[in-house]
């Protein structure tokens, strides 16, 4: 059985990651109005591999006895100044996002948990990634700055760019 805490920690991890699946949604949209269609590609890919974080937190919560609660959400922020704006807001929300993984990894460690501890370990390994790319998305941008030819490659290129890469 799972420790109430742990569970209640777990479903306010699965409350971030369902957020960030809906934040990622907005920001899609968003690009795909604005004719960025492999920019919206790349963000609707993103909005499900957060959806499936979500899920692998509920199956597990349940599977360890535990009642995994799916969270009414807010709408979130839906309009944007601009590629550099969306992913400056994505990087901001992935550094949260790690902050509230690494605080679910102290209280498994604090309560002895060493099975859901075990199992946080690939969100942890996931955050890294998801960090490096938003940063590794941010330079591309900065290199380009204004120059539509570069902005018209990019969104081509961003397109075919995995999220889970």
């Amino acid at each position: 059985m799972i420790d109430g805490t742990i569970e209640n920690a777990l479903n306010d991890q699965i409350e971030m990651e369902a957020r960030s699946s809906h934040f990622y949604l907005a920001m899609a949209s968003w690009a795909e109005n604005q004719g960025l269609n492999g920019t919206a590609e790349f963000l609707y890919r993103h909005s499900d591999e957060e959806r499936m974080h979500m899920l692998k937190l509920v199956r597990f919560v349940n599977e360890r006895g535990g009642k995994a609660v799916i969270p009414a959400l807010a709408s979130p922020q839906n309009e944007f100044s601009g590629l550099q704006s969306i992913f400056s807001s994505l990087l901001e929300h992935e550094t949260k996002v790690t902050a509230s993984i690494n605080e679910v990894v102290d209280l498994c460690l604090s309560r002895k948990d060493y099975t859901t501890h075990n199992f946080m370990q690939w969100y942890v390994a996931e955050q890294i990634e998801e960090e490096a790319l938003a940063r590794n998305i941010l330079d591309k941008l900065s290199l380009i700055g204004q120059d539509k030819g570069g902005l018209y490659l990019f969104d081509r290129d961003l397109e075919q760019l995995n999220p889970e890469a």
